[in-house]
């Protein structure tokens, strides 16, 4: 098996090699680990006490960052190494300032897993969520280094648990300690033997919990908003828009919508403008008198949405009719009732506010409206559902504190 993984591994390479004259993250992909073992001897330069982080993408990022931040702000002798696996991760966080260097993962070959921990020599190792690169892993555990996993999810499907999954099981036993997001993870880990593991929850809910407190003050918003009851729409695609746009052009006066959407390109806001009948004005362009007249404030830039939800009392968060939902967590820290599409199953903290009724699953227009007009008919029920929202997280902060009495 480990020369299939090999093998697949080489072959993995000559497709990004193949793809990367006509796709621009496969040439991302390879722009970025150019020169890259010259370029990080340069930088880490035999320096000592590095911390290595590694997240795949951005969304791990986000999962991981709570624990970087905490780390550093305890241990601030110590260098800390962040690796991306993919570009989506590492053009949006190259410049990060949580981080003392930035690299791309090098190709998990046995010879590159030899000389990026030649170079790196960390004192501690820590992936988030789901990297299992089997030659890293081996030499990591080869030399005796800390390994830890974070805000881990697992799930029955996975090769792990299958009866012909032995040799990736293996590498489980790689990681000095695994920290996973809830009890049916901790108890598939050891329904295969594997003791190592705790539960310590979803850092995320760390996350969104410190953005709420230090939320930003967004006049426009705090003004456009005032005196009405409003709609956050978050990373909104097209799809979405299918069944909000007739809502919105139907809406009673007293109704506002803030819309972000996912895409800012000029086309999707001109698109989303043409669609929309009531009076719009684009954040950048809003003045005293626009606010006073506009009913749909849309974003065109990017940065804010986390903020934004503070204004709102009902969010839809967008995704839902696509590979899946964005992040729903920074709209319910406000305690706003939250809607998304119909694709959100491997999104646990959909499916669990969903169970507490702290959020809504929508599949149509109607479906939309009917949610939408009875929380807005119905003030106590409204209040209700954004005290659960609002709970939910709440209840859920403390993974960091737990997974920093392990590693530290």
């Amino acid at each position: 098996m480990q020369f299939i993984y090999c093998i697949l591994i080489k072959l993995y390479y000559l497709t990004i090699l193949i793809v990367s004259p006509f796709n621009i993250k496969a040439k991302a992909w390879l722009k970025g680990r150019k020169n890259l073992f010259e370029r990080l001897k340069i930088a880490v330069n035999g320096q000592a006490n590095v911390v290595w982080f590694h997240c795949a993408s951005l969304g791990e990022f986000e999962q991981g960052r709570p624990v970087i931040e905490a780390y550093r702000k305890q241990n601030p002798e110590h260098k800390i190494l962040l690796t991306f696996f993919s570009p989506s991760g590492y053009e949006i966080r190259k410049n990060y300032d949580g981080a003392d260097w930035i690299f791309y993962l090098p190709l998990d070959t046995k010879t590159n897993a030899t000389k990026f921990l030649t170079i790196v020599k960390p004192i501690k190792v820590i992936f988030v969520k789901y990297e299992f690169w089997q030659n890293i892993l081996k030499e990591l555990h080869k030399n005796k280094m800390p390994v830890y996993l974070i805000s881990a999810i697992f799930r029955k499907e996975q090769l792990f648990f299958k009866w012909y999954g032995g040799w990736y099981r293996k590498l489980l036993n790689c990681f000095t300690h695994i920290f996973v997001q809830n009890e049916e993870s901790f108890k598939l880990l050891n329904s295969i033997s594997i003791k190592h593991v705790s539960v310590a929850g979803d850092t995320r809910f760390d996350r969104v919990f410190e953005i709420a407190s230090n939320a930003k003050i967004i006049n426009v918003a705090a003004e456009f908003s005032q005196d009405h009851r409003v709609i956050v729409i978050g990373s909104a695609w097209s799809l979405d828009e299918e069944i909000l746009i007739p809502y919105i052009n139907k809406s009673a006066e007293k109704i506002k919508f803030i819309i972000a959407p996912h895409e800012i390109s000029e086309s999707s806001l001109s698109r989303t403008e043409k669609n929309i009948l009531i009076p719009l004005v684009r954040f950048s362009k809003a003045n005293e008198s626009d606010l006073k007249k506009a009913r749909v404030l849309l974003i065109d830039n990017v940065g804010m949405l986390s903020s934004l939800y503070q204004y709102g009392n009902i969010a839809y968060v967008g995704g839902g009719f696509g590979k899946g939902i964005h992040n729903i967590l920074e709209a319910a820290v406000f305690g706003l009732p939250v809607f998304f599409g119909h694709n959100y199953q491997r999104f646990s903290e959909a499916v669990d506010l969903i169970s507490e009724k702290g959020a809504f699953s929508v599949n149509s227009y109607y479906e939309l409206e009917e949610k939408f007009n009875e929380l807005f008919e119905n003030d106590a029920y409204c209040q209700k559902i954004s005290n659960i929202s609002k709970k939910f997280v709440e209840n859920r902060i403390g993974a960091t504190y737990k997974i920093l009495e392990v590693i530290k």
